[in-house]
């Protein structure tokens, strides 16, 4: 046991029993430097090997932070013969950035889900225990990886170990248990000191005890230190814990032979150059191998066949630091020389760079082709630095400006937004360059997006479109669809507007892919000043172009998907939602899904399919979670508080809805799904007044003219339900305009749902029955069972005492099956009325409603014939962590083998007829 570190050391061993047990977890070891993290996880592998768990070791390593996953190569080589195992686009992925293959990767998110299922293979051969030391110092393409591995994996024998330095730049891992590291208490500390230097004297042991703090290192080294010289000046003057260790391997360094340190200083400037090449770089300083010994014996090394390796990596520190600035330049010229070869071009570029003492383009243009190679493998944050570094090695000032631009590009990407704005600031202060200085205003404007509201990135957004209106004109479509986009979440009609009139300067070239594109957003700066007549064609356009395969990109596709909900075709706008989550997934663009999920979501709401779209909520929340994307996070959010208003669950609806409505000055569109939800609560309940003031405030809001459109016949009921018939006309002839022009099937039988709510007993009855009607040949349980419901109630008022109580059973039953139990209530409670006995739980409860989101998304795809391996690859989980899913669902739904999932309607909403 290590002294003091007990109760730590036991919580790492919980860990690796539950791992044993088959059962995953992760923790983040975090502390200042020589607080004890690399003994506590020395100690943790020896325990594993003791125990016969496999041992998987990772290190981070300052030097190689530029160099995209060298870290996880570093620490997965070893198991490259089970790439094989892996799905087709996460083994591609591997090899790709491993340099065993030629392929590009699409998503730097891939390689962490092709990270996890290796981690869930090798753990098919028995426990796992990754340790990964100074993972401060991983690059970041390692880390993204690693730690989206770490916070996915649930149901594997895999345990997952990261030690964290603390830093002056903070390193937050968030979603993964944290194990803080503090100093030793006096009793603990005087127990190592004693143990380390037994001979001190005891005013000596106590001014090392009080000037120590607690630090296990800093009681090591400096009772090794005053023991060897008594104590003389060794501990005088107030110095911080981190610097006293510093000074005590500074010491150690001074008296090493020149040679030596010269030896020392390469080793710290490439820490995975290996012996040879260290010694090859080392000749021309008259240096050899024997030189290593005096480090050897000083305990500041250790060597192994051809590696060589700092003690602690504070010596690294220390040494690198320490060095003259001439010396280091020399150090890294004298690497540069001898890293020779296509599979060391970075690391020598890298060199190159730092021993460079000017501008010097050549050294630029190299680090250029590192940007590109790193590019092409996802290392978004590696393009990054390269681009920038090469920048300010550039001789020329455009050449600069469209360096950074390209850092400031790669740095969004890599989820770097501050550092994104600060470099495309200064991209636009050097350019003269049109082209540049547009990019530079499009990175500001997608940052702004989420650090300061939709509008601000609508605004400059729309000042990139103009630079560039006359001479990239399908650039300028791209800037001015985020201008549109941002603009419509900002509820922000004028820039809308503004956007609208600058698509009208834009000259596409003939058959344009993207002029569909621009024609729809113009369309739908119509649809916001109110003209459907207008709107509607142009939007029905691009819908049938994504339904042909006609649309090229992602980001219209999504918009696609919107526009199908904005002409009333829910149907269309999944299919192409559901499309293109079938690409992002086989293309392996993780961090595309979420943003796909979003709007492929509120098209199920909208059809009554709420089991799918609380599960693609589930999968894309958790997603958006794991990558760091929290404004995707929030509009999923509200959503899913649409959801809890549906299944009745009114803590969580007004729970989820306080977590979001705080956005709604700047993100009125989004939270406006969260007010919708609240008022259909209301409306349920019963609260008829409080849900035409929300539902109204909706109808009216600056989203009136987007999906939430489809808000107003809640309104119209509310007002009906709660005796305001006049507010009822308030936002009904904007809706009416909408669903006449549209024409669908669905928005009409509402329409008429509305009309019979207001009308008079002679037409009443019969829009009723073609409201129903439509909705039945729209597949639109939900709908047909709230019009059922609000018909069933005009009957009885009409004492059609049978008819109204077929109407009014049909509704409860409908809306059982589909998970509303509020409204099934209402029906209930209308029956009750009748004199019906009232009935205390569903008649016929959908068993799929027992599921979980990922339960229910797993059940789907396992019913549907895909294997384990097969899912986890789709939801980017482990297969024993499907089977995990399986196992605790089958029960559930009552079925006891995998082939009678085949019994199942999981085709339709709620898995059953809508009766």
């Amino acid at each position: 046991m290590l002294i003091g570190r007990e109760r730590e050391q036991e919580r790492l061993g919980e860990l690796l029993e539950r791992a044993r047990a088959g059962r995953s977890g992760a923790v983040v070891v975090r502390g200042e430097a020589g607080i004890g993290k690399t003994a506590l996880l020395a100690g943790l592998a020896a325990q594993a090997e003791a125990r016969g768990v496999r041992l998987v070791r990772g290190l981070g390593i300052e030097s190689e932070a530029e160099l995209p996953f060298s870290g996880l190569h570093l620490m997965l080589h070893p198991f490259a013969a089970r790439f094989d195992a892996l799905p087709g686009q996460q083994a591609t992925a591997l090899r790709s950035v491993f340099g065993l293959a030629e392929a590009p990767v699409h998503d730097r998110f891939l390689v962490g889900a092709a990270t996890l299922t290796l981690l869930s293979e090798l753990a098919e051969d028995g426990p796992l225990l990754c340790l990964v030391d100074d993972a401060q110092w991983l690059d970041r393409s390692s880390s993204d990886a690693l730690f989206f591995a770490a916070r996915r994996i649930v149901a594997d024998p895999v345990a997952m170990v990261f030690a964290v330095r603390d830093t002056a730049r903070p390193f937050l891992v968030p979603g993964i248990d944290e194990l803080r590291l503090g100093g030793l208490d006096r009793a603990r500390a005087a127990d190592l000191v004693a143990a380390c230097a037994p001979q001190l004297t005891v005013p000596l042991r106590e001014r090392l005890l009080d000037e120590a703090g607690g630090n296990p290192l800093a009681l090591i080294e400096l009772a090794a230190a005053a023991g060897a010289e008594e104590g003389a000046g060794r501990l005088a003057g107030p110095l911080r814990v981190g610097g006293r260790v510093e000074d005590a391997f500074r010491a150690q360094l001074g008296e090493l032979p020149e040679a030596t340190r010269l030896l020392l200083l390469l080793v710290a400037a490439d820490g995975t150059a290996g012996l040879p090449a260290i010694l090859r770089a080392a000749e021309p300083f008259g240096a050899g191998a024997a030189d290593l010994g005096p480090a050897e014996s000083a305990r500041l090394v250790v060597v192994s066949g051809d590696e060589v390796r700092f003690r602690h990596p504070l010596i690294r520190a220390v040494t690198y630091q320490d060095a003259p600035h001439h010396r280091r330049i020399a150090a890294h010229d004298a690497l540069a020389r001898v890293l020779t070869g296509g599979e060391h071009a970075d690391r020598r570029a890298w060199h190159l760079a730092a021993a460079a003492v000017g501008p010097d383009e050549k050294v630029a243009a190299g680090l250029e082709r590192v940007a590109r190679r790193a590019s092409h493998l996802g290392g978004t944050a590696a393009v990054a630095d390269a681009y920038e570094r090469a920048a300010r090695l550039s001789t020329e000032r455009e050449g600069r400006a469209r360096r950074i631009v390209s850092a400031a590009r790669a740095a969004y990407d890599a989820g770097q937004p501050g550092r994104a704005t600060r470099l495309a600031v200064e991209a636009a202060s050097l350019t003269r360059e049109p082209g540049v200085a547009a990019e530079a205003a499009f990175v500001r404007a997608q940052v702004a997006y989420e650090r300061d509201s939709p509008a601000a990135d609508a605004a400059l957004a729309l000042e990139g479109a103009t630079l560039v209106t006359g001479t990239d004109p399908e650039r300028a479509v791209s800037m001015l669809t985020e201008a549109v986009w941002a603009a419509r979440d900002a509820g922000a009609h004028d820039l809308v507007r503004r956007a609208v009139e600058q698509f009208g300067l834009v000259r596409l070239p003939p058959g344009s892919p993207v002029a569909p594109v621009a024609r729809a957003l113009e369309a739908y700066g119509r649809l916001v000043e109110g003209d459907a007549d207008a709107a509607v064609p142009p939007m029905r356009e691009l819908v049938d172009a994504a339904l042909a395969g006609q649309v090229p990109d992602f980001v219209n596709r999504i918009i696609a998907g919107f526009m199908g909900m904005l002409v009333a075709d829910d149907d269309a706008a999944v299919a192409v939602l559901e499309a293109l989550a079938a690409d992002v997934r086989g293309q392996g663009a993780l961090g595309w899904l979420p943003y796909v999920l979003e709007p492929l979501a509120i098209a199920r709401v909208l059809r009554g399919d709420f089991g799918a779209a609380e599960a693609d909520l589930a999968e894309a929340t958790s997603l958006a979670s794991d990558i760091g994307m929290d404004m995707q996070v929030t509009a999923l959010t509200c959503i899913s508080v649409r959801l809890d208003a549906v299944a009745g669950d009114e803590a969580r609806c007004r729970e989820r809805a306080g977590d979001v409505l705080g956005h709604a000055a700047v993100h009125p569109t989004n939270t406006a799904l969260a007010s919708w939800g609240l008022g259909l609560l209301d409306l349920a309940r019963g609260r008829s007044g409080a849900a035409v003031e929300r539902l109204g405030a909706v109808c009216g809001g600056p989203a009136r003219h987007d999906v939430l459109l489809r808000a107003v016949p809640d309104h119209v009921e509310a007002a009906v339900r709660g005796g305001r018939p006049d507010l009822a006309h308030a936002h009904l002839p904007v809706f009416e305009a909408w669903a006449r022009r549209t024409g669908g099937p669905a928005a009409t039988a509402l329409l008429l749902r509305c009309h019979a709510l207001l009308g008079e007993d002679a037409e009443a009855g019969e829009q009723y029955e073609a409201a129903l009607s439509l909705s039945r040949e729209a597949r639109r349980g939900y709908d047909a069972a709230r019009t059922r419901l609000v018909y069933g109630e005009w009957l009885r008022r009409r004492r059609r005492r049978t008819e109204a109580r077929d109407q009014l059973s049909l509704a409860g039953d409908a809306f059982a099956r589909l998970g509303a139990p509020r409204w099934a209530e209402r029906a209930r409670a209308e029956l009750g009325v009748l004199g019906d006995r009232p009935v205390a739980e569903p008649r016929h409860a959908d068993p799929l409603l027992r599921l979980t989101p990922q339960e229910l998304q797993v059940v789907r795809l396992a019913a549907a014939g895909h294997s384990n391996r097969e899912i986890g690859a789709r939801l980017y989980l482990s297969p024993r962590t499907v089977a995990h899913h399986l196992y605790r669902a089958f029960p559930k739904i009552g079925v006891t083998r995998r082939a009678e999932l085949a019994r199942l309607d999981l085709s339709r909403p709620g898995g059953l007829s809508d009766g």
